[in-house]
């Protein structure tokens, strides 16, 4: 699996828990959700594009970060 990180312009809980939602409704997904920093780090095997797609059903502009090297 790749580790990608996005960027969500996530500003409560409320917005946390409307990603969470998403992914899960997309299923084969792990991901950390890091609020302050407004990231949301996704495991997974769906392509990039999938998942931005994914975490703009939220309603909150996302883009994506980059991998995140898994050491």
């Amino acid at each position: 699996f790749q580790k990608h990180e996005f960027f969500v312009d996530m500003t409560c809980e409320g917005c946390s828990n409307a990603v969470t939602r998403v992914l899960q409704r997309l299923g084969g997904v792990q991901f950390d959700i890091d609020l302050p920093n407004k990231k949301v780090c996704i495991d997974s095997e769906h392509n990039v594009d999938t998942l931005l797609e994914t975490l703009k059903k939220t309603g909150k502009s996302a883009s994506y970060l980059g991998e995140k090297s898994t050491q």
